[in-house]
């Protein structure tokens, strides 16, 4: 008989650095985590003793209203060199420095609800001569609701050429979902580091201070911000337990601080217009938290495709990454799908989207590769839009192709990664999207005049059912007229 000792954890797991990202994350979604940059920090049986150590300021940040059910809680505490209090005086940013918009209500002459279909080529990239940081950088597309409803959402795209110096930015109005197609994005949060390349995503909830660095030059991508709500991973329903985006693939930083007692500017976004303020002194020196308040990131390419392998085509949201709650129950504010190399493998089935009108506004974005599941040309960068109930699908060639060929398993978007927003409620663009972009183009209005109707091509055929059900033929004469 063989008998020898085993082994015992010594330590919460934490991931390891890799080449492409130098940092290390706890893991898991949604997880209460106490994270400490030095060991001893975090206060024990209580959240704020009456002397933290090392005279830390201890410090709440409330992602959820303070009276909500214990699933919706979301709050983290943090022990920080100086409290978060300690700044200058707010002042207005002038609206014209910047093309942020926030309210999408009727009454802004900003934005308007476009029926028609659109597409944007990808946004022109600025040159490191023009310094544009991440803030500077951000335009936004469209949206839906306002802030200070506390209810709806905005897209905005980025173009960014430098680092943000000795500078940092507060969205007070929502989450951000940022997604990069060029370029890294090497964020330092309040709560710690996160490197981010294209193919993954980040997550950064209101409140908390966050600045971006170019480690590899200027880089470009996709944002999409949520008012009043919390990005979560959608329900699983008769799958069961595995499937779609795994929690523990979701990287949440490890506590790290500096000690800098310089000038520093903090931007803040609060109901739709920027405030600026100075403080002397960096806000990222928080050296240990707790909670489940935190930014994540998440690599897309970790996403398991749940799909139909025999008959039929399952509904696209069954590729949803995440979801948010609108305020109506039962009904998403905002789904995020994922379009990633997969299998296909029905029978007697029309692969590709099928010809749909829905209640969702659709924006779907390229981050690399190549796809085929819209009818407008998506490049790397660039966004398509697909207003509220009108009608979308394939091009009348690919129906053509797809209703004929023989169906075998295939692979699909080898080397791609697209993505979707699902938007409940309708979507009102911007002028800059509408008019100062350079970058729309709207669809080929001859696109469809070669769809031709097929059904007559059978009437011999017709007939005979017609005539085998005992009912009136379709006649030379009635089709006609």
């Amino acid at each position: 008989m063989t008998k020898c000792s085993g082994a015992t954890a010594q330590a919460a797991y934490l991931s390891e650095a890799t080449p492409q990202d130098p940092y290390r994350y706890h893991q898991g979604f949604g997880n209460r985590i106490a994270s400490e940059a030095i060991p001893g920090v975090l206060p024990q049986a209580r959240n704020a003793p009456q002397r933290v150590k090392y005279d830390l300021y201890s410090e709440q940040l409330n992602g959820s209203p303070i009276v909500s059910s214990r699933t919706n809680i979301q709050n983290v505490w943090l022990y920080r060199i100086r409290p978060s209090v300690a700044h200058r005086q707010l002042q207005k940013i002038p609206k014209n420095d910047f093309l942020i918009e926030s309210c999408f209500l009727p009454m802004n002459d900003n934005v308007e609800q476009v029926a028609s279909q659109l597409a944007w080529d990808p946004f022109p990239m600025p040159t490191a001569s023009e310094h544009v940081d991440f803030v500077h950088g951000l335009k936004t597309i469209g949206g839906n609701g306002d802030p200070t409803l506390r209810e709806g959402m905005a897209i905005h795209i980025y173009t960014a050429s430098t680092s943000m110096d000795r500078s940092a930015f507060c969205n007070n109005d929502g989450d951000f979902l940022i997604l990069p197609q060029v370029g890294l994005l090497d964020i330092q949060t309040e709560l710690g580091r996160i490197m981010v390349r294209p193919g993954e995503l980040v997550v950064i909830q209101a409140g908390i201070k966050f600045r971006v660095s170019l480690p590899f030059g200027p880089s470009r991508g996709y944002v999409q911000e949520i008012f009043g709500s919390h990005y979560e991973l959608p329900e699983l329903g008769p799958m069961g337990s595995n499937g779609m985006a795994y929690p523990r693939d979701f990287d949440i930083p490890v506590a790290s601080f500096d000690i800098d007692s310089s000038a520093w500017n903090i931007v803040y976004k609060l109901g739709g217009r920027l405030h600026t303020c100075e403080q002397s002194h960096t806000p990222f020196d928080v050296v240990a938290w707790h909670g489940n308040y935190a930014p994540f990131k998440y690599a897309i390419e970790k996403f398991v495709n749940m799909a139909n392998v025999e008959k039929d085509l399952a509904d696209p949201t069954i590729y949803t990454v995440l979801t948010a709650r609108s305020k109506v129950p039962g009904v998403t504010l905002t789904d995020f799908l994922a379009f990633t190399p997969r299998w296909s493998t029905t029978t007697n089935t029309f692969r590709p989207p099928y010809y749909h009108r829905n209640m969702s506004t659709e924006v779907m974005g390229l981050i690399y590769g190549q796809y085929g599941g819209s009818s407008h040309v998506l490049e790397p960068g660039g966004l398509s839009y697909e207003a509220s109930y009108m009608p979308h699908g394939e091009s009348y060639q690919t129906w053509k192709e797809s209703t004929t060929k023989e169906l075998v398993p295939e692979r699909v978007a080898e080397g791609t990664l697209a993505w979707m927003w699902h938007l409940s409620a309708p979507l009102l663009l911007t002028r800059y999207a509408l008019e100062k972009s350079g970058c729309l183009h709207r669809s080929d209005a001859t696109r469809w005049d070669n769809v031709q109707g097929h059904f007559l091509d059978h009437l011999a055929e017709i007939n005979a059912d017609l005539a085998t059900a005992g009912l009136p033929l379709l006649g030379q004469h009635e089709i006609a007229q």
